[in-house]
């Protein structure tokens, strides 16, 4: 995917800070709950077959604080937040040709394994949001450093809103990331936030934990011990899904008494 030059066009990414903090401070007087609750605005996105990604077109409600990821001067969702959006009555999908997308065809979507998820790994995503957490994609960041002199706008409840560009570069580093997810691989595949009302993109701070999905065989010790070096001392868990019940494990250090 080719990322579009906005080069010349008036806005900075100033804007765009300034429209988030205002959202930021509207949620944190809100004291709405953190916990699921079905929506009464529908946003509007268009699916990219290209990129795996949903590109937001017309945004409504504050959740949107929490889901999401900007590049190219675009808001991009992916397939798991795309599904959960729609389970929930927050998202209308469109295709590349403007016709609503079912989510029975999103579900079979997801079956293909092609986009960097499967069904697991969306229970896992549904079962966390349910409860209100804030989920990312691992190593996918929520927004990228802002190149000022390129912006670009998308709409929000019929006004315009600035948000950040990338460089073709950082733009085509996080669809390769998107798209190129090895699904058979053990791999760490969340950060995992508790549910926060101040929570913001541009500095989320580091997450609760990071979330290992388990597909197959349990990790061995060598795998644990890497992984956490990969945490950088941010706790680790592990999860399973079965029969459609999440469960979820962290592994302790215990040293045995040397007997005599």
């Amino acid at each position: 995917m080719e990322c579009e030059d906005w080069h010349g066009l008036s806005s900075d990414s100033e804007l765009l800070e300034e429209d988030l903090k205002d959202e930021e401070e509207y949620n944190y007087t809100s004291n709405s709950s953190s916990k699921l609750q079905f929506r009464k605005v529908t946003s509007v996105a268009r699916w990219n077959s290209g990129v795996g990604m949903a590109e937001v077109v017309e945004r409504k409600g504050q959740l949107w604080m929490t889901t999401g990821i900007v590049h190219s001067g675009k808001l991009y969702c992916s397939i798991e937040e795309t599904l959960f959006l729609m389970e929930i009555g927050a998202l209308l999908l469109l295709s590349e040709n403007d016709e609503s997308i079912s989510l029975e065809t999103m579900y079979q979507q997801l079956a293909e394994e092609k986009d960097g998820c499967f069904w697991e790994l969306y229970e896992v995503y549904r079962h966390l949001k349910s409860l209100g957490y804030i989920v990312g994609r691992h190593g996918i960041p929520w927004s990228l450093k802002s190149v000022k002199k390129n912006t670009g706008t998308v709409s929000s409840e019929g006004t315009s809103e600035s948000l950040e560009v990338q460089s073709p570069q950082d733009c085509n580093s996080v669809i390769e990331r998107f798209i190129k997810m090895d699904l058979n691989e053990l791999k760490l595949v969340f950060d995992v936030y508790l549910p926060n009302g101040k929570f913001r993109k541009s500095s989320p701070g580091d997450p609760s934990y990071v979330l290992s999905l388990i597909r197959g065989q349990p990790p061995s010790k060598i795998e644990i011990e890497a992984f956490e070096r990969q945490c950088g001392g941010i706790p680790l868990k592990f999860c399973l899904v079965e029969h459609g019940r999440v469960s979820f494990y962290s592994f302790s250090k215990v040293e045995l008494p040397v007997l005599p």
